[in-house]
């Protein structure tokens, strides 16, 4: 067997044992499990959830807009 089979087969063997012992895991945190609580208690159970899905993933893309138009701005200074 050439070596390149042989970490294929080993890394699926590791990952199928990974998968087949894996118990049940909650993994989330405390503040979405408080919004989600809550949301569930108020009848509108995601809309919380989604909201600050929203609003974590809009911030980097706003700092990299302003890092950008930064960037430029100091490129036109230079030239």
């Amino acid at each position: 067997m050439k070596p390149q089979h042989l970490l294929y087969a080993l890394t699926a063997l590791l990952l199928a044992a990974l998968i087949s012992s894996s118990t049940g895991i909650h993994a989330q945190c405390v503040m979405c499990k408080a919004v989600a609580e809550n949301s569930a208690e108020a009848g509108s159970i995601g809309k919380g959830l989604n909201n600050g899905i929203v609003y974590i993933m809009a911030i980097p893309y706003i700092l990299l807009a302003c890092i950008g138009w930064f960037i430029w701005k100091r490129r036109e200074e230079l030239q």
